[in-house]
């Protein structure tokens, strides 16, 4: 069993940037902040990535995250939760995937699976 994410939760991209999640439910709370579920898409700001080109380099930043590993066992109005172990993955402007995001801080109170 590992922490459930909320909307207060830090989450960064795989370069180190901060995420910014809107929540889609806000009818069940987790230390006071709405509980995160699969559909929540975070949108990251000021991802330093940039990949090498011929004449020198190109930005390729982090803008979003699509979680694709939720909860198996608790869901939140119908969808999965988001637990600090759930995985996800960062996907530039294009959509290229850059890797995996981090939960740096979660709410330390409610568990699942």
């Amino acid at each position: 069993m590992t922490f459930l994410l909320n909307a207060a939760s830090q989450i960064i991209c795989t370069h180190g940037a901060p995420a910014t999640t809107v929540p889609s439910q806000t009818r069940v709370l987790l230390s006071g902040q709405p509980a995160l579920v699969v559909s929540d898409m975070p949108t990251v700001a000021g991802c330093p990535f940039q990949i090498p080109i011929p004449s020198g380099t190109k930005p390729q930043p982090c803008v979003t995250i699509q979680w694709l590993v939720p909860a198996t066992r608790v869901r939140i109005n119908g969808q999965p939760a988001l637990l600090q172990t759930s995985t996800g993955l960062c996907k530039s402007a294009e959509q290229i995937p850059q890797g995996p995001p981090t939960v740096v801080v979660t709410q330390p109170r409610v568990k699942g699976m």
